[in-house]
């Protein structure tokens, strides 16, 4: 049994965590939350502490500061408080540097996106090569069990894939991702996430066609799909984390991943990146500052974490798999549905950061027991998928799986074709209102602009066509 975890990190999805590592407490052992500001993970420990969350109470929950790109710093801390599993929660960036600290003291490493460094936005498939793969050997070597993409997309997602190889295709053809929030924060505009990996994660879409990587312009390939419990959703393609894994180590034509963004969303973040705010660049001012346009917006935009006490609706996430099973073509969608409320009611967190939060304190566990510590590093799709679903089941995050007949309305064709035909079907038409800009979000007022457009333009047609005549 490994015991006592480190949760680097004190945004959203560690709040999450906290609380289920302390929920957990009896397999997990010692919590301490570490982060740049610890009045944060002091903010954390007084909402689980308030919830009643810590299920051993002669366990210790407690937190520390940490620079955790300081390698020594986060070594010393590992010792300190004698942590057996690190779960790093922090930024992208830093996850070099909390890995390599793992490396040198031994202890096991899960964390829930892939690395990035500040420099780069969409680096070069497959990106998982460009720094985590490259430490594969030192862990083989030292016995280090790594866990990569623990989170729930990537994470989840991943072991849905593999749980798909296992018990419901001999031959996969596809895999879609599909990734919606229909959800409402009631704010002009914000982000469920960290802002600046939010925005990163939109320059470019790599994906995976017919076995090999190809480049399409962001929000530029366009789907409607009727999901569970949240109806008909526009999705588009897009690049994500774990395609660059899934790619290597599942045997399928195609795997996709596909979000979802409401015309408004598209709107604004085209805007912004036209002008140049969501850069990573810096620019020199008259006076002669530096500023990050995309540090700029996200200290302008809400903090997610604020967003969560007056959320409403619900995410679905999934893996929609077309293949073959004993010589007869199959389709399943295996997902998950969190209700945003209920999230906030239970962990005082809104649905994203929920679902995000959850897996990694589910792997933590079964490193804690054994199962998964693997002594390698790994990415989801590689562990048994089984013993993970079955906990996530208990502990908040339950699976359905729904058998598709295939080719029938309820299957989903995630095809690209041209990209001039695409294009021509994914315009989004948005409404603005200067006087008021809360318009925009008001529930049928597209549609109501629209048909009153619709209507103009019909009356117009028919006066043309009287005068013609």
């Amino acid at each position: 049994m490994r015991k006592n975890v480190l949760i680097i990190g004190a945004g959203g999805v560690a709040h999450v965590a906290a609380h289920k590592a302390a929920m957990n407490n009896d397999v997990l052992g010692d919590i301490c939350i570490a982060s740049r500001t610890k009045d944060k993970c002091d903010a954390i420990i007084e909402s689980i502490n308030r919830k009643g969350h810590l299920k051993n109470p002669a366990g210790k929950l407690y937190s520390a500061q940490l620079d955790a790109l300081d390698i020594p710093a986060t070594i010393k801390l590992i010792k300190k408080s004698k942590a057996k599993i690190v779960i790093n929660l922090g930024s992208a960036f830093i996850n070099m540097s909390v890995l390599e600290a793992c490396i040198e003291t031994g202890v096991a490493y899960i964390d829930t996106a892939i690395h990035e460094d500040p420099d780069k936005v969409c680096e070069e498939p497959p990106w998982y090569a460009n720094y985590e793969w490259k430490r594969k050997d030192r862990c083989e070597e030292k016995g280090i069990t790594a866990i990569l993409g623990a989170g729930f997309d990537p994470g989840v997602v991943n072991a849905y894939c593999a749980l798909a190889v296992k018990r419901y295709f001999d031959k996969i053809e596809s895999i879609d991702i599909l990734d919606v929030n229909a959800g409402s924060h009631g704010k002009y505009f914000s982000t469920n996430f960290d802002p600046e990996i939010n925005f990163r994660e939109f320059v470019k879409v790599w994906t995976w066609i017919d076995r090999e990587w190809k480049e399409y312009p962001t929000h530029s390939v366009k789907r409607e799909y009727d999901f569970p419990v949240v109806g008909n959703q526009p999705i588009y393609l897009n690049g994500h984390d774990e395609l660059h894994s899934l790619s290597k180590n599942i045997d399928a034509d195609n795997i996709r991943f596909w979000m979802g963004f409401g015309d408004h969303y598209i709107n604004v973040f085209t805007v912004l990146r036209t002008l140049g705010f969501l850069s990573h660049l810096p620019v020199t001012l008259t006076t002669g500052q530096e500023v990050v346009p995309l540090k700029l917006v996200k200290a302008l935009l809400p903090d997610p974490m604020t967003l969560a006490p007056g959320y409403t609706g619900n995410t679905c996430i999934g893996t929609f798999v077309k293949g073959w099973m004993e010589g007869k073509k199959r389709e399943i969608l295996i997902y998950q549905v969190s209700d945003h409320k209920k999230c906030y009611e239970e962990v005082e967190s809104q649905g994203i950061s929920y679902t995000a939060g959850v897996p990694p304190v589910a792997a933590a566990m079964l490193v804690a027991s054994g199962e998964w510590d693997v002594k390698k590093m790994v990415n989801v799709e590689e562990l048994d998928p089984e013993p993970f679903i079955k906990i996530l089941d208990r502990i908040g995050l339950p699976t359905e799986i729904k058998e598709i007949k295939p080719d029938s309305k309820h299957s989903f064709d995630g095809t690209v074709r041209s990209l001039e035909k695409e294009l021509a079907e994914s315009t989004a038409t948005v409404t603005v209102s200067a006087a008021n800009p809360m318009i925009a979000l008001t529930p049928g007022k597209a549609a109501k602009v629209k048909h009153s457009k619709d209507k103009a333009d019909s009356e117009k047609e028919k006066k043309s066509k009287k005068k013609d005549k």
